[in-house]
């Protein structure tokens, strides 16, 4: 069978499609555990550097405090007025209450601090905002038996006392004990105790990640947590790299071993000299490459599915007609591309091949020729028809707006206003005179405010005090030029139908330009425009179709109708908005390009 020339090809696909595949899946999986290893060693102890340093700042600052309140005169002066049995109770409590004071200006110069108090062995404490108790319960509490027996001058999360009476605050809070007018803790009356809350130390350790599951402890000297978190397996194996650990000259490092299970677990650890805390994060291999462990089953599912297409492939490119075909294949993507010159190069010569292959490489030559011609004729119509749909387009303003002002000026003339027809006459005159000029399709934006304002004095001798229509510019107009006829029609659909429900009409034009963008719009007090008509006009702008406006009813002559030739002359640099809710008014907004030359826009962006 391997005398065939497609066994043979496939054989060969095989085997190197498998070893290829098999190393770089080999290679891929222990380089990532690599990466993920030195990220544990670099990244996560130099989270934990971070952590540390954090530590030692709030360390330092409990320690100020504490010498602060151990050298202050106050302090001092505190406890002799306290220890006079000669002293009448009301100067001892002005002493009291003059040391509260002092504790709580000390401690607001610190943030991370929470509290502050002063224990007396003779069952009295003092702490921040007048708080003065006489209470020896604290006497027999285990952390000040610690403090003065086993001389433990750190607390782990607990609930304090002090906290629920000052910040009404159960949650654990981690202490620092230290002992004033004396230097050992069993020889001491007085007993500070500085307080600090336990999600201060907690929030910015969580943000240090070990896998998904994996979590760091803050641990003191003796191995225990110093906060509220849940318990470690604190197995034999875990304890017994505690102690290596907590006992060797390392200050930091990654520790590999097997728990009790024979799991493979990882501990990283690193030492804080100033506390002699460690911080300790334990995660295992399993969940640490849990990610890893799913690509590599991704990986062999993906390499079984694509050795079937693999094998699928070469069956069919064993025929011996891979050459021409790839060259047609070629020729076809330069087609796609619009390249029809690189397409015909591609392609082999007809003398060349004489089978199938040929006849399909000459017909789509011939496919070729063809369609470059239609390509060609087809623009060149399409262009034409849209220079075409843009004139109709641009013609069906004026008579649109011309019977109107007719109508106007007969009403004016039954009336008897003669001045105002005069007046109307004038402006209509200006108006028609500008608006003859057909040949220009993009004017100075200048004129066209011009043209709208000739147009608003018309208005206003129609309407009167019922209309206030206000026109503002802002910005560089000056050099600008826009597509004609765009904002009269709009400013005709606002008046007709601000005036459908009420007798009073309000119009604001406001013309502004913001960098290379030129922003144009109309706003009314109108009824507004349900959701469902906004998005059927949109979506009739952005299909560019100028026969379904011109087929419309009289309704939609104005908004379509600028909707449609600015769509035709800008393309995809035109952007129109419109915000309206029902009863509450209709503001349209378009949003040209800032032109001060028609060559800005290519042709080819108009359609």
């Amino acid at each position: 069978m391997f005398y065939s020339l497609r066994s043979r090809l496939i054989a060969v696909f095989v085997l190197l499609f498998v070893l290829s595949f098999g190393a770089l899946s080999f290679l891929i999986f222990n380089e990532s555990r690599s990466i993920i290893r030195s990220y544990i060693e670099s990244s996560a102890l130099e989270k934990m550097d971070e952590y540390g340093s954090y530590v030692d700042m709030v360390r330092t600052q409990i320690y100020d405090l504490s010498s602060l309140i151990f050298n202050s005169s106050t302090t001092s002066e505190w406890d002799d007025a306290v220890s006079d049995p000669a002293l009448p109770d009301g100067e001892k409590m002005l002493a009291h209450i003059k040391l509260s004071k002092f504790l709580s200006q000390a401690t607001s110069s610190y943030t991370s601090l929470s509290s502050v108090a002063v224990y007396r062995r003779e069952g009295l404490w003092v702490s921040l905002n007048n708080q003065v108790v006489q209470d020896d319960s604290f006497l027999r509490q285990e952390w000040y038996q610690n403090f003065t027996q086993k001389s433990v001058r750190w607390l782990p999360a607990h609930t304090d006392e002090v906290e629920m009476r000052i910040n009404n605050n159960p949650n654990p809070v981690v202490s620092m004990l230290m002992p004033i007018g004396a230097f050992e803790p069993s020889a001491a009356r007085i007993v500070l105790k500085v307080n600090v809350r336990a999600e201060y130390f907690l929030e910015p350790l969580t943000r240090i990640h070990l896998g998904e599951k994996g979590t760091i402890y803050l641990l003191d000297q003796d191995g225990n947590q110093m906060l509220a978190q849940a318990a470690y397996d604190a197995g034999k194996a875990v304890r017994s790299e505690l102690k290596s650990a907590r006992d060797g000259s390392s200050k930091q490092g990654v520790v590999y071993f097997k728990n009790e299970r024979g799991q493979r677990q990882i501990m990283v650890y690193k030492k804080l000299a100033l506390t002699d805390w460690m911080l300790v994060g334990f995660v295992s291999e399993q969940d640490l490459y849990a990610q890893m462990f799913k690509l590599r089953s991704s990986i062999f599912w993906i390499a079984a599915l694509l050795l079937l297409l693999s094998l699928v492939i070469s069956l069919w490119l064993s025929h011996g007609v891979t050459k021409p075909l790839s060259r047609l294949v070629l020729a076809m993507r330069q087609v796609q591309r619009g390249d029809f010159d690189s397409a015909e190069n591609r392609l082999p010569s007809q003398r060349s091949v004489r089978n199938e292959v040929g006849f399909a490489t000459a017909t789509f030559r011939h496919m070729v020729g063809q369609l470059r011609h239609h390509i060609r004729n087809e623009f060149e119509l399409k262009l034409l028809r849209q220079q075409a749909e843009y004139k109709a387009l641009l013609m069906q303003i004026n008579p649109h707006f011309l019977f109107n002002t007719l109508e106007l000026l007969s009403s004016l003339s039954m009336q008897k206003r003669t001045d105002d027809s005069v007046e109307v006459i004038e402006s209509l005159g200006k108006m028609l005179r500008f608006s003859l000029r057909a040949d220009d399709d993009l004017i100075p934006l200048k004129k066209e405010l011009g043209y709208v304002r000739e147009y608003a004095s018309i208005l206003q001798i129609r309407f009167r005090d019922r209309l206030r229509l206000t026109i503002e510019e802002e910005g560089d107009l000056e050099r600008l030029i826009v597509v004609k006829f765009i904002l009269q029609p709009l400013i005709e659909n606002a008046v007709k139908y601000a005036f459908r429900q009420q007798s009073n009409a309000r119009v604001d034009v406001r013309i502004r330009r913001m960098g290379a963008r030129v922003h144009l719009s109309v706003a009314d007090n109108g009824p507004g425009m349900s959701e469902e008509l906004k998005q059927q006009l949109l979506a009739r702008a952005a299909e560019s179709r100028p026969h379904q406006v011109l087929s419309a009813g009289d309704r939609q002559i104005g908004l379509g109708n600028v909707l449609a030739r600015c769509r035709l002359y800008y393309g995809s640099l035109f952007e129109v908005r419109m915000d309206s809710a029902s009863g509450e008014g209709l503001r349209i907004e378009l949003i040209l390009p800032a032109q001060e030359v028609p060559k800005n826009v290519p042709l080819i962006d108009r359609g």
